[in-house]
């Protein structure tokens, strides 16, 4: 069953290109039409300019000399050459050496005829358009010398007719030419566009879950629309899996916190020495804490996860991320009184990335080294080997090689936690520095032990 078109949805491209073929075929037409026009006029004159010409011919032919006058014997065939147009009126004189007509009508020429040659020009014949030829002819006898002119005048009714008719010729053999290509062009348009169909049926076949990526064969102009698709889905299915990841995590880390909560809750309720219910109080608060923290922390991983690919990408100084964190002031509520040192340098270190999805890893490190580490934090920026590092470091000896192996992974819980983190914060860390084509890298320094966000630098 055929889907209906959304409401704003434009003309299709088979009428865009119908109507786009029209409109050329229209003015190429318009431009066919006044060529053939005037190359109908040409053909017309010059044909009709050459029976006016062989006309004045037969009749010059026909003057001779008669006792030193010329006389004029008209001929026939000229007559029958001009009755080729039989509904044009014809006009003819002849003149003498001083100008006196011999034959025909009188009649003002032109001043500016050739002496020896033939003449065309127009003129009108009883106030109608009408075409001239003027022949000269030269006589050198004993008994008359001098040259007699033969003037010959038609109207141009057919000459505009023939004009006429090479035209409608031309533009019935153009419209039926025409009509042929506009259906050739809807015809192969719409087997050009075919492939778009099939990407249409293809993922209206598709189960909803599906999201991978289409392998549908296309021509290269629609491969660019089918890859953007694909780059769409998969990051559709990269915010799905950060939901599915979500539930998942929020499943398995607060089923254990949420229950033992619950009964330390009870227990507490229920305990009637005072001292003991102190205590448990106590650890029900730390308790309260701890997963106060891992919430936040997922809640942040989510957020890094969703904005690593729907964030646009922008230049950002690290230097910038190490001060904000800094001044943001939030290690004063994980570790009061602790020591924190910021330490960067007077040179940018910029990277081609999301200034918030940066802040998050910064600040789950530094929370990290204030947990889990010892002695003062210290947090900073700069280049290292050509690449940008946003370092955190403590004091301490970080953890045993066997736990740094496995440190970052989901639902990874270091010796040192002691039940107090669930140790998302080095996950969300490893995600960001991977989204921007870097790595994480955890080692120990000679000042204690350095976690840090390895990224390509904004220029490379």
């Amino acid at each position: 069953m055929a889907e209906a078109l959304p409401a704003d949805a434009t003309w299709s491209l088979k009428r865009r290109v119908g109507l786009g073929v029209l409109a050329l075929l229209l003015l190429g037409g318009l431009v066919a039409a006044v060529a053939a026009f005037a190359y109908g006029k040409t053909a017309a004159r010059e044909s009709y300019d050459r029976l006016l010409l062989g006309a004045a011919n037969d009749i010059a032919e026909a003057i001779s000399i008669h006792e030193g006058q010329p006389v004029v014997d008209l001929p026939v065939a000229a007559f029958q050459l001009l009755a080729l147009a039989p509904d044009d009126r014809i006009w003819y004189t002849v003149r003498g050496p001083m100008g006196h007509v011999l034959t025909g009508e009188d009649g003002a020429l032109p001043n500016d005829l050739a002496p020896g040659k033939p003449s065309f020009f127009d003129g009108r014949m009883n106030g109608a358009p009408a075409r001239f030829v003027s022949l000269p002819r030269r006589f050198a006898e004993r008994a008359f010398s001098g040259t007699i002119r033969v003037t010959v005048g038609q109207t141009l009714r057919a000459r505009r007719a023939m004009a006429l008719g090479l035209t409608r010729d031309a533009l019935v053999a153009a419209a039926l030419g025409g009509v042929l290509l506009l259906v050739l062009a809807l015809v192969v348009v719409a087997r050009a566009l075919r492939p778009l169909a099939q990407v249409a049926e293809g993922l209206a076949a598709r189960d909803p879950h599906d999201l991978t990526p289409m392998q549908t064969a296309v021509p290269a102009e629609a491969a660019v629309m089918v890859g953007a698709m694909n780059r769409f889905m998969g990051r559709l299915d990269r915010q799905v899996g950060t939901m599915r990841n979500l539930i998942s995590d929020t499943a398995h880390q607060l089923r254990t916190p949420v229950a033992a909560l619950r009964v330390q809750a009870e227990l507490a309720a229920e305990e009637p020495d005072a001292a003991r219910r102190a205590q448990m109080l106590s650890r029900l608060q730390r308790r309260t804490r701890s997963l106060g923290e891992l919430l936040d922390q997922m809640l942040s991983r989510a957020l890094v996860i969703h904005r690593t690919d729907a964030a646009r990408r922008v230049v950002v100084d690290l230097r910038d991320v190490a001060l904000d964190v800094i001044e943001g002031r939030d290690h004063e509520l994980v570790a009061p009184g602790r020591e924190v040192v910021l330490e960067i340098g007077e040179d940018p270190v910029e990277i081609m990335g999301d200034a918030l999805s940066l802040s998050e890893a910064a600040k789950n490190l530094l929370g990290n080294a204030l947990r889990h580490g010892a002695g003062a934090v210290r947090i900073g920026a700069g280049f290292e080997g050509g690449r940008a590092v946003l370092w955190v470091e403590d004091s301490g000896p970080g953890p045993a090689p066997e736990v740094l192996a496995r440190i970052g992974e989901r639902f990874e819980k270091n010796a040192a936690s002691t039940g107090e983190s669930a140790g998302l914060g080095l996950s969300i860390a490893r995600q960001v520095a991977e989204a921007y084509g870097g790595s994480l890298v955890l080692r120990p320094v000679p000042r204690g032990f350095r976690a840090a966000l390895v990224l390509p630098g904004a220029g490379a």
